[in-house]
């Protein structure tokens, strides 16, 4: 089978080390479409915040197609898109650090796609969870809003940020406390996310902490 993986090249290695050797894989940072072709499946890392890609893969018939969706699902995506799509699309959590986990979590545009999914899965010995198909999917929902809750137990000085990470690995076993793994994941993609998430349900939960937009507007790392 031949694999293409489009995205940065961090994000494209922790991938690659999900996908068995005994397959083809190549590497794009950008979409390329006169090869896109040759391949049997193809990662779209990129896709949550280039979905303007979906041009070049609308036109595949039946080719399947992971790509990023967790900030936007593949529903609204498939409606502000004008033209048919005739691809399989396979929504997947694609930010950085959620790939390199023993359980990957995939959702549907099509139900019957599900049959599509479990064959590859056991191609590519994956274990994953299948969730519906909404803003955040489910993983990202939960950690964005510790990590902005995170956020306002340190603008009120509760805390400091060793210590909220600290507090959090020895509470819950997290392999990284919440501020840490924001930084892993990009303050970029937590804000965005949540402000998504705000915006698709009017849930004060996700209510971005003045002190996170503070650190996301600078471009700001906890560490």
């Amino acid at each position: 089978m031949n694999i293409l993986i489009i995205g940065e090249k961090v994000s494209a290695s922790e991938l690659r080390k999900k996908i068995p050797e005994e397959f083809n894989v190549d590497h794009r940072i950008l979409v390329n479409d006169s090869i896109l072709g040759k391949y049997d499946l193809i990662f779209d890392l990129q896709f949550d915040e280039k979905e303007d890609n979906l041009q070049y893969y609308a036109p595949m018939q039946d080719k399947v197609i992971f790509v990023g969706a967790v900030r936007k699902q593949l529903a609204q995506i498939q409606k502000d898109f004008h033209g048919e799509i005739q691809c399989k699309l396979i929504g997947m959590n694609t930010l950085p650090t959620f790939m390199d986990r023993p359980v990957l979590e995939f959702s549907l545009l099509e139900k019957e796609d599900e049959d599509i999914l479990k064959k590859l899965a056991a191609k590519l010995n994956w274990n994953y969870c299948l969730v519906e198909d909404r803003v955040g999917m489910v993983t990202p929902r939960v950690l964005f809003m510790i990590i902005n809750e995170a956020c306002f137990t340190l603008q009120e000085g509760t805390a400091s940020i060793a210590d909220i990470d600290k507090g959090m690995k020895l509470g819950t076993g997290y392999p990284m406390g919440p501020l840490e793994w924001s930084d892993k994941i990009g303050i970029e993609q937590v804000y965005t996310t949540l402000s998504r998430l705000y915006e698709d349900t009017a849930d004060e939960r996700y209510k971005i902490c003045p002190l996170l937009k503070s650190y996301y507007l600078k471009n700001k790392s906890f560490y």
